[in-house]
């Protein structure tokens, strides 16, 4: 018995969508969630506070007077 086939329907593969594409569309929609969720994670963080070189914008309180005698 002769195995014969068609030498375009032995190959595997050939028909469907193409591997590449699909792995480039879920990187694109990956990409995509990421932004939104920096997005999201932009608008509900809390305000920063005004800090000049790492320390408090308030003023600190007055260092105490040494006892006089």
């Amino acid at each position: 018995m002769s195995n014969e086939f068609d030498k375009n329907r032995a190959r595997q593969g050939r028909s469907g969508t193409p591997v590449l594409v699909v792995l480039l569309v879920a990187l694109a929609l990956a990409a995509l969630v990421w932004v939104g969720v920096e997005m999201y994670g932009e608008q509900i963080a809390p305000a920063p506070q005004d800090r000049i070189d790492g320390a408090s914008a308030t003023p600190a309180a007055p260092a105490p007077e040494a006892p006089s005698n």
